[in-house]
C-alpha cells in the first residue's frame, strides 16, 4: 500500500508540475521579447514596434493569468502529498518558496497590470521601464523556484540535526549559489527564451503564408528570430554544462541518461542510440561516437566514466554503512565523532525503510534490493534526453535557416521554411517537458539526493484519497489547457490588425531594402 500511495503521489506532482511548465517557459520568453520590441519602439519612434509591443502582449497576459492559476496547487502539495518531505526539509526548502511567493503573487503581478493598463498613464521611457521589470521580474521568479529544486539535486548549505531528525540551513549562500541551481536557472530561462522566440516566429510565419498583416509579421518574425538564434545558442551551451554538472555530483543520472552499464575506461564514448535493457544490464544495438562522453561528462579524455553497475556496488557499502550510522542515532551525542564519519551515508540506510521498520537487523536480500533502488528505469530517462536534444538541433537549425534568409531578404520566397517554422512551434515544449523528466525521473529514488528517500517523503494518505485529487487537477488543468490554447489560437488568427480599435489610419515607413505600407492606429488598448 505505502509504494502504491508513494507512486500515486509522484504521479500527481509530476503531472501538475507538467502541466505548469506548459506556461512557464513561454512567460519567461515573452516577457523578454516584449521588453526588446518595446525598447526599438523606444528608440526608433517606429508605430509597428508598439503595435507589436501591444499585440504579443496580449498573447503574454493569457498565458502569464494561466501559469499563476496551474502554479498555486504545486506548493499546496508539498503539505497535502509530502508532508514528511515538508516536515524534514521546510527549514531550507521554504525560504527560497517564500522569496518567489512574494515575487510572484506581488512584485511580478503589479509589474504586469502596469504593462497592461499603463500604457495612457506613463510616459513612453517609463513604460518601457515597466516592461523591463516585468521581464525580470518573470526571471526572478523562476529562480527561486529553481534553487529550491538545484537544492533537492544537491543540498548544500544545510546539516542534519539529530535532536530535531530534520535538515536544517546552515548558510543561505551556499544554497544560493549551488552550482546546480545556477546552470539550472540559466539553461531554464534560455529554454524559455527560445520558446518565446519559436511562438512568434510560428504565428508570424502563419500570416506570412496567409499574406495578413505583412509588415507586422516581417518584424516580429526578425526580431523572434534573431532573439532565438542567441538564445539557442546559448540553451545548448547550457545543456552541455548541464551535463557536466550531472557528471559532477549525480553520477547515477548521468550514467542512466546514457545507458551506461559498465565502466566507460578513458576517452568515454557517447551512446547516441539504442536499447536499453534493464533486466541484462545492456544497451542492445547500440551505436557509439568515440571520445564524447568524456568530453561531456568530465571535460577530458582520460577520466573514465562509472557506469551503473559500479555505482551499484558503490553503493551497496553507502547502504550498509547508512545502516550504522542508523543504529548510532539512538547511542547520540556519546558517539558523535563515529556518527559524524557515517551521516553522509545515512540516506542510503533510510532506503531500507521500504522494506523494514528495523533498519539496522535489514536482511541482506533487502541490503541488496536497496542498492538496485537507487538505480532509476533508464530508458524513460534515456529516450527523452535524446528526444530533448533532437528537438534543440533542429529549431537550431531552423533558427540559422531563417536568419540567413531573412537577412538575403528572401524569408517570404521560402514558403517551405515558414511551414516548418510553424509547424515546429511545439518542439520548445516538448525538448523542455523531456528535460524536466531527466532531471527529475532521473534522481530518483531520492526526494532530497542521498538524504530523504521519496518512498519516506509521502503524507499518510490512502490511494481513494490521492485518487480524488488527482482526477480533480486532472480536469482543472486539461480545462484550463483547453481555455489557454483556445484563447491562443483565436487571438492569433485574428491578427494585430483586426484587434485594432479606434481611428485607423495609413502611415508610410522605409526599410532597407524598399516601402512597406503599414497600419498603425489612434485610440485605446483593447
Amino acid at each position: 500500500m505505502l509504494t502504491d500511495v508513494v507512486d500515486l503521489s509522484r504521479f500527481q506532482f509530476a503531472s501538475v508540475a507538467l502541466y505548469h511548465f506548459i506556461f512557464v517557459p513561454l512567460t519567461i520568453g515573452l516577457s523578454f521579447l516584449l521588453a526588446v520590441m518595446e525598447t526599438i519602439y523606444l528608440v526608433t519612434g517606429k508605430t509597428v514596434y508598439r503595435d507589436m509591443t501591444k499585440f504579443w502582449g496580449k498573447l503574454f497576459g493569457i498565458n502569464f493569468a494561466m501559469g499563476v492559476a496551474t502554479g498555486l496547487t504545486m506548493e499546496f502539495q508539498f503539505g497535502t502529498n509530502w508532508s514528511y518531505y515538508s516536515h524534514y526539509s521546510g527549514d531550507v526548502f521554504g525560504a527560497p518558496l517564500a522569496i518567489e511567493a512574494m515575487l510572484a503573487f506581488f512584485l511580478e503581478s503589479t509589474l504586469v497590470g502596469m504593462f497592461f493598463f499603463g500604457w495612457d498613464r506613463m510616459s513612453k521611457g517609463k513604460h518601457a521601464l515597466c516592461t523591463w521589470l516585468t521581464a525580470i521580474g518573470s526571471n526572478f521568479s523562476g529562480f527561486w523556484i529553481l534553487t529550491a529544486n538545484g537544492w533537492m539535486q544537491n543540498p548544500v548549505g544545510a546539516e542534519f540535526n539529530y535532536e530535531t531528525m530534520r535538515m536544517e540551513m546552515t548558510s543561505f549562500m551556499d544554497v544560493i549559489l549551488n552550482p546546480i541551481t545556477q546552470v539550472k536557472f540559466l539553461h531554464t530561462v534560455s529554454a524559455g527564451y527560445v520558446t518565446g522566440a519559436m511562438f512568434i516566429m510560428g504565428i508570424s510565419a502563419y500570416y506570412l503564408l496567409k499574406g495578413q498583416d505583412r509588415s507586422f509579421a516581417l518584424r516580429s518574425f526578425t526580431v523572434a528570430c534573431c532573439f532565438g538564434l542567441v538564445t539557442i545558442i546559448s540553451t545548448l551551451f547550457l545543456g552541455d554544462e548541464s551535463g557536466y554538472e550531472a557528471g559532477q555530483y549525480q553520477p547515477v543520472k548521468l550514467a542512466a541518461m546514457e545507458a551506461e552499464w559498465e565502466t566507460e575506461e578513458a576517452p568515454a564514448s557517447f551512446t547516441l542510440l539504442g536499447l536499453p535493457n534493464q533486466d541484462t544490464m545492456e544497451t542492445d544495438y547500440a551505436i557509439k561516437i568515440p571520445y564524447v562522453m568524456g568530453l561531456i561528462a568530465t571535460r577530458s579524455t582520460d577520466t573514465p566514466v562509472v557506469g551503473l553497475n559500479d555505482l551499484v556496488k558503490t553503493n551497496e557499502q553507502r547502504v550498509r554503512n547508512g545502516m550504522v550510522a542508523y543504529g548510532l542515532l539512538k547511542t547520540l551525542p556519546e558517539n558523535m565523532d563515529k556518527f559524524n564519519e557515517l551521516k553522509g551515508d545515512l540516506g542510503y540506510g533510510l532506503l531500507l525503510k521500504k522494506y523494514t521498520d528495523n533498519v539496522i537487523d535489514a536482511t541482506e536480500e533487502q541490503i541488496q534490493q536497496a542498492a538496485k533502488d537507487t538505480i532509476p528505469n533508464v530508458s524513460p530517462i534515456f529516450w527523452s534526453f535524446r528526444i530533448m536534444v533532437a528537438c534543440g538541433m533542429l529549431m537550431f537549425g531552423l533558427f540559422i535557416l531563417s536568419f540567413w534568409y531573412m537577412c538575403k531578404n528572401r524569408l517570404e520566397d521560402k514558403r517551405w521554411l515558414l511551414k516548418a517554422c510553424l509547424l515546429a512551434m511545439p518542439l520548445p515544449w516538448i525538448a523542455i517537458e523531456c528535460g524536466w523528466l531527466v532531471s527529475e525521473y532521473g534522481r530518483q529514488p531520492w526526494s532530497i539526493q542521498e538524504i530523504l528517500p521519496t518512498a519516506m517523503a509521502a503524507s499518510d494518505l490512502t490511494v481513494n484519497q490521492i485518487l480524488t485529487s488527482l482526477a480533480v487537477a486532472f480536469g482543472l488543468y486539461t480545462f484550463l489547457l483547453i481555455i489557454e490554447v483556445r484563447l491562443m489560437v483565436k487571438y492569433a488568427r485574428i491578427g494585430p490588425s483586426a484587434l485594432k480599435t479606434g481611428q485607423y489610419h495609413f502611415e508610410r515607413e522605409n526599410t532597407d531594402e524598399h516601402e512597406l505600407m503599414l497600419i498603425s492606429y489612434q485610440g485605446g488598448n483593447k
